[in-house]
């Protein structure tokens, strides 16, 4: 059977996945530097390998309550082609494999445009984890245009 391997990373008690392959690195979280007319969801900037990564703010993204920031914080870097991005998170949990037959389509109602980050649903020993396309994500006009 077919798997793929995910890191698992909480946001607000709830807990999202992500493929690993589309991991670069999980870094710990450090306060970005603003960026005047930026939208709120994009926290910022940092100094990455010598580039500007800008930092995603999951929380806003997703029009979730903001509970800000503390040690076990981390920034989970994905990227899409030649474009990286830092997720900030609450706390990154595990690596794990995942069988194909634990995947399952998002429901109707989670695949609103409003929720166009969600690839899938992971149900694991009975936990559900918000399977996210980091593509999308990443991809977005606006951080397209502020990654060049």
């Amino acid at each position: 059977m077919k798997s793929c391997k995910v890191v698992i990373f909480k946001i607000n008690n709830e807990e999202y996945a992500a493929d690993i392959m589309e991991v670069e690195r999980i870094l710990g979280y450090s306060e970005p530097t603003k960026i005047p007319d930026s939208p709120d969801y994009i926290k910022g900037i940092i100094d990455y390998h010598d580039t500007i990564l800008p930092i995603i703010d999951i929380k806003e993204r997703f029009n979730l309550k903001n509970t800000g920031y503390n040690e076990e914080s981390k920034i989970i870097v994905v990227k899409s082609g030649n474009t990286c991005v830092g997720l900030s998170v609450d706390a990154v949990l595990e690596v794990i494999d995942i069988f194909e037959n634990k995947i399952e389509s998002a429901p109707e109602i989670a695949k609103r445009d409003s929720n166009k980050y969600i690839k899938s649903i992971i149900n694991i020993n009975n936990r559900i984890i918000v399977f996210l396309d980091t593509h999308a994500i990443v991809q977005s006009e606006e951080l397209v245009s502020l990654s060049q």
